[in-house]
């Protein structure tokens, strides 16, 4: 059992561990409502749309996750106004500022003279460097993303469902939406530091897709999906632990197998019930 908790008796593995079961009960949080509501794209372009800040933050020496914060809140509110003012699809307006995000970020990285390892950090993360501060932050944002999400559970359905009803009812679908926006925003920024822009989409989305494979009410698909990021977690560090690979990558590729996982055994599963259902052809 020595190889199984030899890596998590150190300091500074137990605080990746722990900064990485807060991500995950974060992004199982948004991750839910980003899988009801089919907008994946998003929590991809807001993982992008942070690179221009980071790399200005880096660059000026200040603080990157402030640099982050203020790179996707520019990007959340440039989607609303070219739906608003351009008359463009949700789809579109999130297409084009991912684009130019993603190209300003390249462009001051390579303006940057000596910026390769700080490139790396951004693009792929650094778990393993997650500090005692870092875990205030990010037990602070969690609990934030739960708060919220439980305020506006019944707007957040509505919306869902049918966003003329919700409107009928009083429960302000656009208020909803802005609300999804916030936290998928926050689950970005926030899993910035553990796994880096190109791979938060892993923990925001695979967890919330294996967990909706056992069940349809919001509520538990967000606790079975934070188990299971909390999971590709751990199984991720170990893994990355012993095969010296890069603990954030891992990570990710770890929540990513445990969602094509879950699809199998419930594939399986329906297969074998549908199976035992069937009647049984009498002899003649």
């Amino acid at each position: 059992m020595s190889w199984l908790l030899d890596p998590f008796s150190l300091d500074f593995v137990q605080r990746a561990l722990w900064g990485g079961v807060l991500v995950a009960v974060l992004c199982a949080v948004a991750g839910t409502w980003v899988i009801v509501r089919g907008m994946a794209f998003l929590g991809e372009a807001l993982a992008h749309g942070m690179l221009p800040g980071v790399a200005l933050a880096t660059v000026a020496g200040l603080p990157v996750l402030l640099g982050a914060a203020a790179s996707a809140v520019v990007m959340s509110l440039g989607i609303g106004v070219l739906q608003r003012r351009a008359k463009l699809s949700y789809d579109t307006s999130i297409g084009l500022l991912f684009v130019g995000m993603l190209a300003l970020g390249v462009i001051v990285i390579s303006h940057a003279g000596s910026f390769a390892t700080d490139a790396t950090a951004i693009l792929f993360g650094d778990i393993l460097a997650v500090g005692a501060d870092d875990l205030v932050v990010l037990a602070i944002a969690a609990a934030i993303g739960v708060v919220a999400a439980t305020l506006a559970h019944r707007a957040l359905v509505a919306a869902a469902v049918d966003e003329r009803v919700a409107t009928v009812l009083g429960l302000k679908p656009r208020l909803a939406q802005t609300v999804l926006v916030g936290l998928v925003t926050l689950a970005v920024v926030a899993s910035y530091q553990a796994v880096g822009s190109l791979l938060v989409v892993g923990l925001l989305v695979a967890p919330a897709v294996a967990a909706r494979q056992w069940t349809v009410r919001i509520p538990t698909t967000m606790l079975l999906a934070a188990v299971v990021g909390a999971l590709a977690v751990a199984v991720g560090l170990l893994i990355s632990w012993h095969a010296a690979t890069a603990a954030g990558a891992t990570i990710a590729a770890t929540a990513i197998a445990a969602a094509g996982l879950s699809w199998a055994l419930r594939a399986s599963s329906d297969a074998l019930r549908r199976r035992a259902a069937s009647p049984v052809p009498l002899p003649v």
